[in-house]
């Protein structure tokens, strides 16, 4: 193993450990949130609403889940750490380590990769023992998913190197990311709502997230898949480079 390997491993594993450490707080409780989701949902709504789109509603909104679940995991964990990291100014050593600005970028996004991937995983296998959870199109479901990680990472290492208070991390969790989720089809279809909302859900970038995750469980999707899956993978790329760019420049990242 080469020097260059051990150092980016080693940059993954100390990721993976800080949030294995409170494992509750980062596995448990979003774990407990989306089995409460699906029975609170399932039981008051899915007695209302007996199908969408030729499915149980209970089925229909556990694809959604588990994206909101990698999705809202993957961004906490990085906007939390690179802030967390900022104050303690730990992220000096690393600035000033051997390694380059992609290999730490890459490894830090990793961490909230992992996080998300571990919690969507732990999700689908709780909602697949209480309800008949079908994979009906594994090849796009397998890169959405990915990409939706991968993006929602990213996202959260932005976050986290603009934030300069832990208010700023906050505000951008619940005041944007959980609006723009909730919004965006979770519980519910969105040829459902009355005009202009169902307009404006179509300006909402995580509809389509949305619906490509559904649409690799269900076979059954309200936007268009590969035009969805080509602009979620050149969304990703490019805030991949901004944050790139940024770790070159050690903007608000040095002392």
């Amino acid at each position: 193993m080469t020097g260059r390997q051990i150092r980016f491993l080693t940059l993954v594993r100390r990721e993976v450990n800080r949030f294995f450490k409170i494992k509750r707080q980062t596995l448990g409780a979003p774990l407990l949130e989306t089995f409460l989701y699906i029975s609170v949902f399932g039981a008051a709504l899915g007695s209302r609403i007996r199908e969408l789109e030729g499915f149980d509603y209970i089925v229909f909104i556990v694809p959604g889940l588990i994206m909101m679940a990698w999705a809202t995991n993957a961004f906490a964990n990085n906007s939390s750490s690179i802030l967390q990291q900022k104050f303690q100014r730990s992220i000096d050593d690393q600035l000033s380590s051997p390694a380059s600005p992609l290999e730490l970028l890459v490894a830090l996004s990793l961490g909230g990769f992992l996080r998300g991937m571990i919690v969507a995983s732990l999700t689908f296998i709780a909602a697949s023992l209480l309800v008949d959870l079908p994979v009906d199109q594994v090849l796009v479901l397998i890169p959405s998913l990915f990409l939706v990680g991968f993006f929602f990472a990213s996202l959260g290492v932005l976050v986290g190197v603009r934030a300069e208070q832990f208010d700023d991390v906050s505000f951008a969790q619940t005041f944007v990311l959980q609006p723009l989720i909730f919004l965006g089809g979770v519980f519910y279809s969105a040829t459902l709502l009355p005009e202009p909302f169902e307009t404006l859900t179509l300006f909402n970038p995580v509809y389509y997230m949305i619906s490509l995750v559904r649409y690799g469980f269900l076979g059954v999707s309200d936007a268009n898949v590969g035009l969805s899956l080509g602009l979620l993978a050149l969304a990703t790329a490019v805030l991949f480079t901004l944050n790139l760019r940024l770790f070159m420049r050690g903007y608000k990242l040095r002392a």
